[in-house]
């Protein structure tokens, strides 16, 4: 695995929060979130951390599509690489079809875990990342579920979420 990333948090009055990282290669990004709820992605100066040579204004659309592309491939890479490590366990990623008999009902009703032995352990929306949803959580058409468990009972949990 990767070292560890330290992200520094600083209050900015009247503004809102700044969060800021060092890359390997010695660049600092950040993000500004305004209480606007607007963002702003920020690389520094090298050479100068006060700096600000790049400043990228992000829409809630924006940073959601973002998130999206950076997000949700690392969580299936972190599990990936934790299949490495434990035979016979895979995850997938199923889609909620439009017209499964789960869209607009909590993810309890379809008792995957009790029907499959399986595991929900995220589901992906627009986006946005649900990590460990619990069973209130409510499944919308086109939701991408990332299931753990071994080859069978997640081709179980496929069908279950596409027919019931």
């Amino acid at each position: 695995m990767g070292r560890t990333v330290d992200i520094e948090q600083t209050a900015l009055p009247g503004i809102g929060l700044r969060h800021e990282f060092t890359t390997q290669s010695g660049k600092r990004v950040g993000v500004v979130s305004h209480r606007t709820g607007r963002r702003d992605l920020v690389i520094y100066d090298k050479d100068d951390p006060d700096r600000v040579c790049e400043t990228v204004r992000l829409n809630d659309e924006e940073a959601e599509a973002l998130v999206e592309l950076l997000g949700a491939p690392r969580i299936v890479q972190r599990l990936n690489e934790l299949h490495q490590q434990v035979e016979g366990l895979v995850s997938v990623q199923l889609p909620i079809p439009p017209g499964s008999p789960y869209v607009g009902r909590p993810m309890g009703d379809a008792r995957v875990r009790t029907r499959t032995s399986a595991s929900i352990v995220a589901v992906v929306r627009g986006g946005t990342v649900f990590a460990s949803p619990g069973p209130a959580f409510v499944f919308a058409a086109n939701d991408i579920v990332v299931v753990v468990g071994g080859a069978d009972s997640t081709a179980e949990v496929a069908d279950i979420l596409a027919r019931g």
